[in-house]
């Protein structure tokens, strides 16, 4: 059984606040983040050293389950990112990682840090811990008293960290480059070899000099806050997301999964926002492809649970961001003794709400369709705790830095019933928001096509995080 930290409780600060001056000048730190102004949630930061990898034969089930009373649910263990195109290769897909020409360069496929120490924040009690192992103790508390005093980073005039002027971002695919791609998603589900394919594609920000993840995770923050935000710093990479999708949370032996599919615009109005949201909970061709991610994420888990555990717990909810609607399922299921790490991830990623269904058959064809690497996007990023416990995102509405500019990812399921020219919509409102924290504009010609569908999902409003009403 690993050795449990030693939790001290420490005065409360702005998580936010504490970041800037501390594991923001770090080249190895991380903020795993509830968002500002959480009433609910954990927020964890601090710094670590590289390790690539997570240790995939840890076993995983909860060696304390009463823990969540002093210092929350993660002790310590690794805190990265896990990419999308080496989790379809390892579950028998073909993949981008296959080929060395064809393999994305521009930051590492899986990527992280081992973590002994760190600040937890209980949002829901307004309550703040210093986590260490006994013989760092010492050590982590004067870390913490030197962060309290430093100077705070605080993002340049320009936002960015470098003098750019107006940048438009350049997109993998055209408009009607993607239209053609969903009109052959169609064509493949026409002819049964799939029900739903989550087709993506990428828009890239050149820059001359590296950009400040500070400054531009902030910015996102601001922009599209959500309750499984984050920066991550490996060095001269990050990703900065501001994530609404929980992948995988492990606690007390239960295994829980938050499938997202369907999208809704925020409206600029009360009574307009209302009528988009019960447009998305009636609408049929969503609910139909929210349905068939959750019996996709059904059969994952049962590999991994004990028969007859795995279920629904909560179907098509509809919750509520700054830019969009969501509609969101939950799947749980009780986890056999001895399951690891890797035998979940085996099971389970690639995520069935970014690849489509049946898993295999939808990334064999989005293999083909795309044609290029889908990189860090679409895969997963949290912490694996050394107890036994996990909490991952999905790794969308999110951006990845490396040193000659970022890149930001966005897709959307595509069924029989799909409208392309509305799914060419969704992708432009879903990767507006990433783009404006790199002080980027979508390409023209995607703001065309989308029209007023990007005019709709303008609002002002603070996210509603839950149900709508």
């Amino acid at each position: 059984m690993p050795i449990r930290p030693l939790a001290l409780r420490i005065e409360w600060v702005d998580p936010a606040e504490l970041y800037v001056r501390g594991p923001a000048h770090e080249p190895h730190g991380f903020w795993l983040d509830a968002g500002p102004d959480a009433a609910e949630g954990w927020s964890h930061l601090g710094v670590g050293t590289p390790a690539a990898e997570p240790p995939r034969d840890a076993p995983l089930g909860d060696a304390d389950p009463g823990g969540d009373a002093v210092g929350g649910p993660f002790r310590g263990g690794w805190v990265g990112w896990i990419g999308y195109d080496g989790g379809a290769s390892r579950v028998g897909a073909p993949s981008t990682t296959d080929t060395d020409t064809a393999a994305d360069t521009a930051a590492p496929d899986t990527a992280g840090l081992r973590v002994t120490r760190l600040i937890a924040f209980d949002h829901s009690r307004g309550e703040a811990w210093l986590l260490a192992p006994e013989d760092e103790r010492a050590d982590a508390e004067a870390e913490l008293r030197r962060w309290r005093s430093s100077t705070p980073m605080r993002p340049p005039a320009d936002g960015l960290g470098v003098a750019v002027a107006a940048r438009t971002a350049r997109a993998r695919h055209t408009p009607a480059e993607y239209e053609d791609l969903i009109s052959r998603c169609r064509a493949a589900i026409r002819a049964g070899d799939a029900y739903q394919l989550c087709l993506t594609t990428r828009f890239e920000v050149a820059s001359d000099a590296p950009l400040d993840p500070v400054a531009v995770y902030l910015a996102l923050r601001d922009a599209l806050p959500a309750h499984h935000g984050g920066i991550i710093r490996v060095g001269v990479h990050a990703l900065l997301s501001a994530s609404p999708e929980r992948f995988l949370e492990v606690a007390r032996g239960i295994v829980r999964t938050r499938p997202i599919k369907g999208t809704r615009p925020r409206g600029t109005d009360p009574a307009a926002d209302g009528a988009l949201a019960a447009e998305l909970e009636a609408s049929v061709k969503e609910r139909a492809e929210n349905v068939m991610i959750v019996d996709l994420m059904r059969n994952d888990l049962q590999r991994v649970c004990h028969p007859g555990s795995v279920a629904a717990e909560k179907l098509l909810e509809v919750e509520s961001y700054r830019a969009v609607h969501q509609l969101v399922s939950t799947v749980a299921g009780r986890l056999l003794p001895g399951t690891t790490l890797g035998a979940l991830l085996d099971a389970t990623f690639p995520a069935g709400s970014m690849t489509g269904a049946p898993k295999l058959s939808a990334m064999t064809i989005l293999h083909a369709l795309e044609a290029a690497p889908r990189g860090v996007y679409a895969g997963c990023f949290g912490w694996v705790g050394s107890d036994g416990r996990l909490d991952l995102a999905m790794t969308i509405r999110s951006i990845v830095l490396h040193p000659r500019g970022a890149y930001v990812g966005a897709g959307g399921g595509i069924t029989w019933l799909s409208d392309a020219r509305e799914e060419v919509a969704e992708v432009a409102v879903k990767a507006r928001g990433p783009l404006g924290a790199l002080g980027a504009v979508i390409p023209s010609g995607w703001v065309s096509t989308s029209g007023n569908l990007e005019k709709r999902a303008c609002t002002s409003s603070r996210p509603k995080i839950g149900p709508s009403p």
